[in-house]
């Protein structure tokens, strides 16, 4: 089997590389981007044609946290958008059998009822700052849909929650609100700082999935005839980010006191996903916060020594 893996340098995408390896995968394509612009839709058509992979799976995307989303919107919905139509159009006109498009939680709206259901789609308003790139995502869900529908195409998308791990990135603007607080628990450790300075207010919940996981969960369905398009991905339980913070202080051993900048957004209040749908064909998350934190840090002390 040939596995195109678009994105394989990401966090995710690194992810499921490794899993491919270990699964024993010998016929695996990667392309640098420097290589190979999925922006640009000749050279993206020419590599699908050329390559001839029976699966593709879709990790390559423009990411980033609350910050770099609210200023940016625009090039968060261009790219995104730009990105999976050349790749799941290439992937149809060059009859590729299987096509993984992963996903965000943030796609569900703002206001959801609890555990998000994969029918809650489209049933609310979005949150205000990441709405371009949950848009862009929406787009790619609905697309697989269509080709299935109209042209029988094995087309799924998966959606995880918020994902942390190895190779994450700890931009200090532009990461997620974990390896944020990381980054921001490290330098407490290493600085002896007396602060742990937080944006917002500590309360909103928020539900961590441990990248291998999600890899975990990509290779599954690779393999698996589904019935429906939608698989929502993730541990189905969540904590405050307080919780996380205090985590980390007890990780870390840390002496300091917590700053809640109230200043900054929430972004949304909760965000847990209903995962009965993946338990019902036989997945579900194995690692624990614990586990996924200690192989994440020693990755994290590796490269930022």
């Amino acid at each position: 089997m040939k596995v195109f893996l678009a994105g394989h340098k990401g966090l995710v995408g690194s992810a499921i590389f490794r899993k491919l390896i270990e699964k024993k995968y010998k016929n695996i394509i990667t392309i640098d981007k420097k290589k190979l612009n999925l922006l640009n839709q000749e050279h993206v058509f020419k590599f699908i044609k050329k390559k001839k992979p029976n699966v593709v799976i879709i990790a390559a995307a423009k990411v980033g946290g609350v910050y770099h989303n609210n200023i940016h919107g625009a090039d968060f919905i261009y790219e995104n958008l730009q990105i999976q139509n050349n790749l799941i159009h290439a992937s149809f006109k060059n009859k590729v059998k299987k096509l993984i498009f992963l996903g965000s939680s943030c796609i569900y709206p703002k206001k959801s009822k609890q555990p998000i259901k994969e029918k809650y789609l489209l049933s609310g308003k979005l949150e205000e700052t990441n709405e371009p790139y949950a848009v862009a995502k929406i787009a790619g869900i609905k697309m697989c849909q269509a080709y299935n529908k109209q042209y029988n195409t094995n087309y799924i998308s998966l959606m995880p929650t918020n994902a942390y791990g190895p190779n994450d990135n700890y931009h200090t603007l532009n990461s997620h609100f974990f390896p944020a607080l990381i980054k921001k628990a490290h330098e407490c450790k290493i600085k002896n700082k007396k602060f742990f300075n937080v944006w917002g207010s500590g309360n909103p919940l928020r539900e961590l999935i441990f990248v291998d996981d999600i890899a975990d969960a990509c290779v599954y369905f690779m393999k698996k005839k589904t019935k429906e398009t939608l698989i929502n991905i993730g541990t189905g339980k969540d904590m405050r980010i307080k919780d996380y913070v205090n985590f980390l202080i007890k990780k870390l051993k840390l002496k300091v006191k917590v700053k809640y900048d109230r200043k900054k957004p929430d972004g949304v209040y909760r965000k847990v996903l209903d995962v009965k749908l993946a338990k019902k064909y036989g997945w579900r998350a194995k690692y624990s916060l614990n586990e996924g934190f200690d192989i994440t840090y020693r990755d994290f002390l590796k490269k930022n020594k």
